[in-house]
């Protein structure tokens, strides 16, 4: 039996919660308790108090055990119920969960007034241990009743009760972008808007608090910021479990995802706990007003149960079945059809809104994680009130740049030593699914034959076991990893600790990282020194983003216009950014004409390998052989993927026959036999050379013989060993 005053009950947090919170829709207090007497205590002793104090199902089970702590919960809830009701009070709102400790109790209880919630924890631990000393015998409640009684009320606490739209947006991936995509839309509207964010609190784009306002101070800021006609609020998890929220409502929530992030912090372990903290915006949305949930994630579509408001589900597959259950609901959706964005709504045909390749947040459509941010944030604007064509000319202003979305997905272009070019990628991506967002985009931009070289590295408030998992996330997908520190950021851990975690990982996938760097500048120069023209060099940034943005403007690099990305994704899939015109260029049976129009697309791409090529066919077609030879040489000049390469050169060869120069025709030819031994048409036009060189005998055994070892004819099988001496003896 413990009696120890020390060990017995002790409080270790009182905290006043000024919003609506985890627990209840308005402000609370939240006392955390350490109670080992109450779990060592013995069972018999422990029954009896609870019958003392009117605690139902007294089964108090076996000391330190879950059944023990479940009893405890119930007889904390009624301790505070009698506590409260002692000093006057008789409606009172209990909520009581258990703790990350076998004996760690949370009890939380609605009240407005700092003063009180605060006498309330201060008297909680005496009475605790007392009511465990004397069995529920003696003066506790009273005299813990009177101490409350004698303490000042204290200050009112009130969130604000804001009188203009607000959006709130919480999620693990994705809120800061959909925040300022959303605040764009509300400014070119033609709202004056306001916005906070973990970057700092902003009015029509200009700062006015650096820093991390992603709680309650954040959504203050900007609701007393004069003018303000139009608030967009990012909600955190930390603002809203140590604070609550900073209104007691809002118009529009949005909820991105949710996906392993920051467990293991203010009492969250797991994907569930931290969905329910997520939850907590879309409980105090207006009953008129939306909530915007995520229908691809089933926690996120989950939180529409106990929504406040009518659901608005977005989601990236147009036969998703949240969408229809939206619809049931007499909700909306939102999606891409036909790569078009498309609201649906009750009873009515889709409603095309434009083409998301017009919207270069989403990089040519090549990042998901930026194309349900789009249709987030496209819901919630129109949710919000905002006129439809001020959302549409919106989204297609606001681009992946440092302006407007700075340290998320921004791309350059950045000149190399000798003529070369690489692709920089700076990306706040911090856990496991923004890792993944990377990795695509990063892969979606690499031409082929270039490497994706990764800058890995995150803050150390994640688990080990997350830890390992983005290294092997990294080992899997990036061809060369490098580790780069986040010094701001360990949270506790030490560089070696946690690099180490994230070595584990990259061996996983059979990797070792080929440097590792103390900051993300030295990283930057880092993946630089070992690139190569082409290469993706994609860098996890935090802070430090301005100082790498800045680093790399004053050293030649240009930010990618969404043109300029559109380009390099076409490149990326082996297309050319003409594909199409290109491929119209051939239906076309005039050959005079597909000269004219050939040359129209140089004289946009002058310098481009494949448009050279094309136009040199034309040349080559229209029978004006000396003009398609010369152009085959700057095609080849210039640099021509496979497999245009290796089919200019069999152009080339074929129209050095035509021209009579056979020897240089026959050396262009034998040199490709040697790299493409199996390709029938360098075999062929090879033979026609030798023909017009005279060595009959010489083609016929090649082409012979190039026929029998490739044919899969049966008759060709049943006879190949005779075949092949005939030919051989031509």
């Amino acid at each position: 039996m413990t009696h120890d005053g020390d060990n017995g009950a002790t409080v270790t947090e009182i905290r006043v919660l000024e919003g609506p919170n985890l627990y209840f829709n308005r402000p609370a207090a939240k006392v955390t308790l350490h109670l080992p007497g109450y779990l060592a205590v013995g069972t018999e002793q422990l029954q009896a108090l609870g019958r003392t104090l009117g605690v139902r199902r007294s089964e108090a089970g076996e000391p330190n055990t879950e059944a023990r702590q479940r009893f405890v919960l119930r007889l904390v809830e009624r301790v505070v119920r009698l506590l409260v009701r002692e000093t006057g009070l008789t409606r009172l709102g209990v909520r009581v969960r258990p703790g990350t400790q076998l004996d760690e109790v949370i009890v939380a209880f609605a009240l407005n007034s700092r003063g009180r919630a605060q006498a309330v924890g201060d008297a909680l631990e005496p009475m605790l241990r007392s009511l465990l000393t004397h069995a529920g015998q003696g003066p506790a409640l009273s005299e813990a009743a009177e101490a409350i009684r004698q303490q000042p009320v204290g200050e009112k606490v009130r969130p604000m009760r804001p009188k203009i739209p607000v959006v709130s947006v919480t999620g693990t991936n994705g809120k800061t972008t959909t925040t300022r995509l959303i605040a764009h839309l509300g400014m070119t509207a033609g709202l004056r808007t306001g916005w906070s964010s973990t970057d700092g609190v902003l009015v029509q784009g200009e700062l006015i608090a650096s820093g991390d306002y992603s709680g309650p101070g954040g959504a203050r800021a900007v609701l007393r910021a004069p003018g303000v006609q139009f608030a967009v609020l990012e909600t955190a998890r930390g603002g809203m479990l140590q604070k609550g929220l900073g209104t007691a409502y809002n118009d529009v929530s949005v909820v991105t995802n949710v996906s392993a992030d920051h467990l293991g912090l203010h009492g969250i372990e797991t994907v569930d706990q931290l969905a329910e903290v997520k939850a907590i915006i879309t409980k105090v949305t207006k009953p008129d007003g939306w909530v915007v949930l995520n229908g691809d994630d089933p926690r996120v579509w989950a939180m529409r149960s106990n929504a406040s408001a009518k659901p608005w589900c977005f989601s990236i597959d147009p036969d998703s079945p949240s969408l229809r259950e939206a619809l049931d609901d007499h909700g909306r959706g939102i999606t891409v059809m036909d790569g078009d964005i498309v609201l649906l709504l009750p009873g009515s045909s889709p409603d095309r809104l434009l083409a998301m390749r017009d919207v270069p947040v989403t990089l040519a459509g090549l990042s998901e994680q930026n194309v349900q941010n789009v249709l987030a944030a496209t819901a919630a604007a129109l949710g919000a009130g905002l006129p439809r064509e001020a959302v549409v000319e919106g989204l297609r202003s606001f681009a992946p740049d440092a302006k407007h979305n700075p340290g998320r997905m921004n791309i350059y272009t950045l000149p190399l030593g000798g003529g070369g070019r690489a692709t920089v990628i700076l990306d706040m991506a911090h856990n496991e699914a923004g890792l993944d967002a990377l990795l695509r985009v990063a892969d979606g931009l690499r031409p082929p034959g270039a490497q994706l070289q990764l800058g890995l590295g995150t803050g150390g408030d994640r688990t080990d076991e997350i830890l390992v998992n983005m290294g092997e996330q990294a080992g899997l997908h990036a061809d060369r990893v490098q580790v780069v520190h986040k010094a701001h950021y360990l949270r506790g851990r030490t560089m070696e600790n946690l690099e180490g975690f994230l070595r584990q990982g990259l061996s996983r996938a059979g990797m070792t990282p080929t440097a590792s760097w103390r900051n993300e500048l030295d990283g930057l120069h880092g993946l630089i020194s070992a690139c190569h023209d082409g290469d993706v060099l994609a860098l996890m940034t935090h802070s430090d983003w301005q100082q790498l943005h800045t680093w790399l403007l004053a050293h030649g690099a240009t930010s990618d216009t969404p043109a300029t990305i559109r380009r390099k994704v076409t490149v990326a899939r082996g297309e050319h950014e003409a594909e199409t015109e290109l491929q119209q260029l051939w239906q076309d049976d005039d050959a005079e004409r597909r000269i004219v129009t050939a040359q129209a697309l140089r004289t946009r791409f002058p310098r481009d390998g494949r448009v050279l090529y094309e136009l040199a066919g034309t040349h080559d077609s229209a029978g004006h052989e000396a003009e398609a030879l010369e152009l085959y040489d700057d095609a080849l000049r210039a640099g021509l993927p496979e497999p245009y390469h290796h089919r200019a050169l069999i152009q080339k060869a074929s129209t050095l026959r035509h021209l009579a120069r056979l020897d240089e025709s026959l050396g262009v030819l034998d040199q490709l036999l040697e790299q493409y031994p199996d390709n029938a048409a360098v075999v062929t036009f090879r033979a026609l050379t030798l023909h017009d060189l005279g060595r009959d005998e010489e083609a016929l055994r090649s082409t012979a013989g190039f026929l029998v070892a490739t044919s899969a004819d049966a008759d060709v099988a049943r006879y190949h060993r005779s075949l092949s001496r005939f030919t051989a003896a031509i």
